[in-house]
């Protein structure tokens, strides 16, 4: 009898701990959403406990808003369900007789400049590699450049994209072989009253107009804009000293890779003699593998939620589908959009919680309810997958999209979350780790103005644990 007495007593005990902390946190959140300046803010919030489940504030959670980049962390929990942790895109370098054949799987990170750096490679460092690949087999000569693309539809970009956003970085274009995402960096220059236009890589692939007039003023900035002609640009603006750079999205990314290999094999004493060309259906012919390069997942996910890379996302949903298509070919949003509706209403989801349009979230057809969202999350935090998931999400105060907030030492790393942004929308939702524990939390914000108020939300929920 002692002895469950005892148990009565540390459990009260602990029960009417949590009651005052619960009562705070309810009250603090409260006064957040109590300003005049989020007055006419629509919010879904839930933050729940993971170890026990116990929701500990709630509001309007189940209720539909549009998530931004929020977005971003279904497609990469569905990712890791369906393709798992140990997967990895492979782009298979290949000859076929004369021909060179490169069969792309799709992978979002070939030459990514910030995951190269991060391995200690030098920048478009495939292309010198794949020389060193042939001439190391003793070619000297080299027919047509044929890359397949087939592991994904030949849908580029999403139909509910806005199309003056197309040639920015965040709606480039995807393709079953993705290179340096799909953009070009460019920058104008001042020397003496005259301006210049360079672009990164050097290509011909890309060609451009440039109205850039020189400038005294400090009030100076250039932009672009495309032409009929694909990858003809006009480059607009004024210019001081220098401006940039800037990425610029592409059209035709397999073709671009394509290009920008055949500008290098010759120029470092390989010929390329025939046409370079794309095989959206799938090269048909023998094939002898040189190389192949590989890219694993956890990297993908890093990218795609700590850097908030909407080319990864949206390769995620596309190889969900790849991966469970007749033949491993053609990869669609509609396909991927299905497997991850699944994933969701097994998890316990009610379907009218969400509507899955794109991956990055860039897209205004999305909805997800907080509820929706912090599901996922319990689902990635209780499961094996945690460790790898946790550490693709940005870190307050460190890195990643909210390395600029949260810097002070009481929130500093702490606070493990995804952002979100399109116009009129902000997002949050990650985990608080708290003195007592970890905390799951999703915020959604629509007709918001700024972000302040959900970093607010995420303190509160560090200073009452």
């Amino acid at each position: 009898m002692k002895l469950r007495t005892r148990r009565y007593i540390l459990i009260l005990l602990a029960l009417t701990a949590a009651r005052p902390a619960l009562a705070s946190l309810t009250s603090d959140i409260d006064a957040v959403l109590g300003r005049s300046s989020v007055s006419r803010v629509q919010f879904s919030i839930r933050v729940v406990n993971p170890a026990t489940g116990r929701e500990l504030y709630t509001r309007n959670a189940r209720t539909p808003l549009i998530p931004a980049s929020n977005m971003k962390l279904i497609a990469s929990a569905a990712a890791l369900h369906y393709l798992g942790p140990t997967y990895e895109y492979c782009t298979v370098v290949a000859r076929s007789g004369p021909d060179l054949v490169v069969i792309g799987g799709g992978d979002p990170l070939l030459a990514d400049e910030k995951t190269d750096r991060a391995r200690g490679r030098e920048p478009l460092w495939i292309l010198k590699d794949i020389h060193g690949v042939l001439k190391a087999n003793g070619i000297k000569t080299v027919r047509n450049i044929i890359i397949d693309t087939a592991f994904f539809d030949q849908q580029r970009t999403h139909p509910s994209w806005p199309a003056k956003d197309l040639n920015r970085w965040f709606a480039c274009e995807l393709s079953g072989l993705n290179f340096n995402d799909n953009c070009i960096t460019a920058t104008a220059v001042n020397r003496s009253g005259r301006v210049s236009i360079i672009i990164q890589p050097e290509t011909d692939f890309v060609r451009f107009t440039n109205k850039v007039q020189p400038t005294a003023s400090r009030d100076d900035a250039f932009g672009s804009y495309r032409t009929a002609e694909p990858n003809r640009l006009v480059f607009f603006g004024t210019c001081r000293d220098r401006q940039g750079p800037a990425d610029i999205a592409i059209e035709q990314p397999a073709l671009y890779f394509a290009t920008c290999l055949a500008e290098h094999l010759r120029k470092n004493g390989i010929s390329v003699t025939g046409s370079l060309t794309e095989s959206p259906n799938g090269f048909q012919g023998d094939l002898e593998p040189l190389t192949i390069y590989k890219t694993p997942i956890a990297d993908c996910l890093k990218r795609c939620n700590k850097n908030s890379l909407g080319l990864v996302a949206e390769a995620l949903v596309k190889t969900i589908a790849a991966e469970n298509a007749p033949g491993r070919r053609h990869g669609s949003w509609t396909l991927g959009n299905e497997l991850i509706r699944r994933y969701l209403v097994g998890l316990g989801i009610d379907p009218g919680e969400f509507n899955l349009d794109d991956g990055s979230g860039l897209s205004r057809e999305n909805r997800l309810t907080a509820n929706a969202v912090s599901v996922v999350l319990l689902d990635m935090y209780r499961g094996n997958n945690w460790p790898m998931f946790s550490d693709s999400l940005a870190t307050g105060g460190e890195d990643g999209t909210i390395g600029g907030y949260f810097t002070q030492e009481r929130y500093r790393g702490r606070i493990l979350a995804k952002t979100g942004y399109v116009s009129g929308v902000n997002a949050l939702s990650g985990v608080c780790k708290t003195d007592s524990g970890d905390i799951v939390f999703s915020i959604l914000a629509n007709n918001s103005a700024g972000r302040g108020p959900l970093n607010d939300i995420a303190k509160a929920i560090v200073d009452n644990h």
